[in-house]
C-alpha cells in the first residue's frame, strides 16, 4: 500500500515537470529546425539566383520534388536537376540583382518573399524574359535530412513578357475566331452578288 501510495505521490509531483521538461524540448527543436530550414532556402536563393553557384542545387534539393507552378507545372515530380537547368536558362541570358525581403517558417515549411530584378543580356533573355523587378513567393517543404521536396512558386508575372506573350496568344486566337465568320460573309456576299446578275 505504501508503495502505491508513493507511485501515486511521485505521479502527481513529477509527471507535470516532465511534461513540461519535454514539451520545451521538443520546442527548441522545432525552432532549432525552422531556423536551419530557413538558413537552407536562404543559401539556395544565394547560390541559384543572387549568384551563379547553380551546381550547388545539390545542397538543397532532394533527388525529386515535387514543384507547383504557373502553367502545366503543378503538382509535377522532377528530378532536383531541374532547378539547376532553370537558373543557368537565366543566367546564360542575363543577370539578378535579388534580395530576400522576409522569410516564415512552420515546421517543415518555409515561406520566402523575395525581389528578383533581371537584366537581360542576350537578345533572346529581352525577348522572352524582360527586364524589371518582380516579386515572388517561394514555399518550401524540407524533409527530415534537410532538403527540399516540394516547392510552391508564386511570381506577379503580370508585368512581365510572359504575361505579353497569354495576352498575344489569346489575341490570335481571338483574330481566328472573327476571321471565320468574316470568310463567310464574303463568301456569301460573292454568292449574292452572283446571284443578282
Amino acid at each position: 500500500m505504501k508503495n502505491a501510495i508513493l507511485i501515486i505521490f511521485i505521479t502527481i509531483v513529477f509527471l507535470p515537470q516532465l511534461k513540461a521538461q519535454t514539451d520545451t524540448v521538443q520546442l527548441r527543436n522545432k525552432e532549432e529546425r525552422e531556423q536551419r530550414n530557413k538558413e537552407l532556402a536562404a543559401g539556395f536563393y544565394q547560390d541559384l539566383w543572387f549568384t551563379n553557384n547553380t551546381g550547388n542545387y545539390k545542397k538543397y534539393m532532394a533527388d525529386t520534388y515535387v514543384a507547383h507552378d504557373i502553367g502545366d507545372r503543378k503538382g509535377v515530380t522532377e528530378p532536383a536537376i531541374e532547378q539547376k537547368i532553370i537558373a543557368d536558362r537565366f543566367w546564360e541570358n542575363g543577370t539578378w540583382n535579388s534580395k530576400i525581403n522576409y522569410q516564415i517558417a512552420d515546421g517543415d515549411l518555409v515561406a520566402t518573399r523575395w525581389e528578383a530584378t533581371y537584366e537581360p543580356t542576350t537578345l533572346l533573355g529581352k525577348v522572352i524574359y524582360g527586364a524589371g523587378t518582380i516579386p515572388i513567393i517561394n514555399v518550401f517543404r524540407f524533409n527530415e535530412e534537410g532538403k527540399i521536396v516540394e516547392l510552391w512558386n508564386h511570381r506577379h508575372d503580370i508585368d512581365t513578357n510572359f504575361t505579353m506573350k497569354f495576352t498575344l496568344q489569346g489575341l490570335l486566337i481571338g483574330l481566328l475566331i472573327a476571321l471565320i465568320p468574316t470568310i463567310i460573309a464574303f463568301r456569301y456576299k460573292r454568292k449574292l452578288k452572283r446571284l443578282q446578275l
